[in-house]
């Protein structure tokens, strides 16, 4: 057993994370995965969650590869709508929330511009507003037409959020939502970790998109602008270099 108590200052933290926790199993039961885990919660309350304990070891190419394909089949799964039915966390920080049928709209207002309202100095926050205003309707526009279906996305999809034991891939962590799935993909490239044999079998299930380079960056842009609000000036360069992404489509796009 394994047990995590409440330290983000925020009350419904754990209650969230167990929400998801339970929303990517029946994900995974229903894509017919069997070679990738979640931990079971066994108890969840405002201070605490206990769920299963796991003893991690180092990932393997198989391991790595069972990851792949699990999570080629969720995100495979189609859904009915982009967003979530309540608000939650990614990370130390909030995630809000709402039901969309545009994916784009969606991720322009309740990912970039909401994490973009969040930084404190005024001017960066109106150089990010003054791009999203030029560009913000153009992005939304091509993310809804390179976007496929909505899947459910774990989220927050960095290596520290999946642990391995000696069989299988477990995922942990989550800040659920339904969108595009390359979403989880990119933030797998945002700190690496996830080795090659991950990528071909994720590919061999369900091939990444060609638009799917520029999709990462503007996805991991969110992220991004997340640890810049959080850790301060070393994400800077990186929220700089998704906004030229922004950019460039905004203006590919315009007549």
């Amino acid at each position: 057993m394994f047990t995590k108590h409440n330290t983000t200052g925020f009350s419904d933290a754990l209650i969230c994370e167990a929400e998801g926790l339970e929303s990517l199993r029946s994900a995974l039961v229903e894509s017919g995965v069997t070679d990738v885990r979640i931990p079971e919660v066994v108890r969840v309350d405002n201070s605490v969650l206990e769920i299963t304990g796991i003893e991690s070891e180092p990932a393997t190419a198989e391991t790595l590869a069972m990851l792949g394909e699990g999570l080629a089949l969720m995100h495979r799964l189609s859904q009915d709508r982009y967003g979530w039915g309540r608000n939650n966390y990614i990370g130390l920080s909030p995630q809000p929330n709402r039901w969309s049928e545009s994916w784009g709209g969606f991720f322009v207002s309740d990912r970039l511009e909401y994490q973009v309202g969040r930084i404190r100095n005024p001017e960066i926050r109106g150089e990010f507003e003054a791009v999203l205003e030029r560009h913000g309707e153009a992005l939304a526009q091509w993310l809804d037409h390179t976007c496929e279906h909505p899947s459910l996305l774990h989220g927050d999809l960095w290596s520290g959020n999946v642990l391995f034991d000696r069989i299988t891939p477990w995922l942990i962590d989550p800040a659920v939502y339904c969108g595009d799935r390359e979403a989880d993909l990119a933030m797998t490239e945002m700190f690496a970790g996830f080795g090659e044999a991950f990528y071909e079998a994720y590919d061999r299930m369900y091939a990444r998109s060609p638009d799917y380079p520029r999709k990462r960056d503007i996805y991991n842009l969110y992220h991004y602008l997340n640890h810049y609000n959080l850790f301060g000036g070393g994400y800077l360069g990186g929220c700089q270099r998704g906004f030229e992404t922004v950019r460039a489509v905004g203006s590919q796009m315009m007549p």
